[in-house]
């Protein structure tokens, strides 16, 4: 019989690789799983929350702004960019056809924890342009497996708190939108003095205890002129509050 080869470090780092591939693997079929089994939606109470919107991209294809308004939408949130360089190429047009069909539109951008908040402030303002809106500017603050999962919790703040810190130079109020475990992590003790936009399926009356202004209770929506599935939202007030929150919205002079 021959002699057991003894491995070579080589081997050793050959076979750390294939373990840690195999761990990503099962960890991204488990994350995969629950998003297939968590609920995507709740039943929110058009009487008691009366204004509602969706927030699109391009993904979600033309759109009859007009048969939004229709169905008892009043407000649109619109993807205008995403990192360094990312804009979205039906941002001029959506804001355009949301505009004259006459609902309330703000803009929002999907921060990149790998990039500064100087390249994503120019990048998000480079798209915003001059244009008004009636709403704050919207940064997208979320953890998945494609964004910046090295980037610290620290370094991911100071570069978000960059981006704020911009944006709010320029004259603009700033939203943070992210979900509970993003709430958790970076807005609550930390980005407080921004408005909070919270994706969450439970119902508003729920989370009361939390500063949110808007909700986003569903990734499965159907709405009149929008041909594929569409997030939904509500403001977390009545018909006067939502009077009262547009009148404070400040804009650039």
């Amino acid at each position: 019989m021959g002699k057991n080869r003894v491995p070579t470090r080589p081997d050793y780092i050959k076979w750390l690789l294939l373990l840690g591939a195999a761990a990503l693997v099962l960890a991204m079929g488990a994350y995969l799983g629950l998003r297939y089994v968590l609920p995507h939606s709740v039943t929110v109470d058009r009487f008691r929350y009366p204004i509602a919107g969706i927030d699109i991209s391009k993904h979600n294809g033309d759109i009859d702004f007009n048969l939004v308004r229709d169905d008892d939408y009043q407000f649109v949130f619109i993807k205008a960019s995403e990192g360094k360089t990312y804009r979205d190429e039906a941002f001029a047009e959506n804001y355009q056809r949301a505009v004259e069909a006459g609902l309330k539109v703000g803009a929002y951008h999907f921060f990149r924890k790998n990039r500064t908040g100087r390249e994503q402030a120019d990048n998000f303002l480079g798209v915003v342009g001059n244009r008004h809106f009636d709403l704050p500017l919207v940064i997208d603050l979320e953890d998945d497996w494609g964004n910046g999962a090295t980037i610290s919790r620290a370094t991911a703040l100071e570069r978000v708190m960059e981006m704020i810190g911009i944006l709010q130079d320029k004259g603009y109020d700033v939203m943070i939108y992210t979900n509970k475990d993003g709430y958790d992590k970076y807005y609550k003790g930390m980005l407080g003095d921004c408005d909070l936009w919270l994706c969450s399926f439970t119902s508003p009356d729920l989370l009361p205890n939390l500063p949110h202004s808007f909700q986003q209770y569903s990734f499965e929506g159907k709405v009149s002129g929008v041909k594929s599935d569409v997030d939904l939202n509500v403001f977390r007030g009545s018909r006067s509050q939502w009077h009262s929150y547009l009148d404070q919205v400040k804009q650039p002079k």
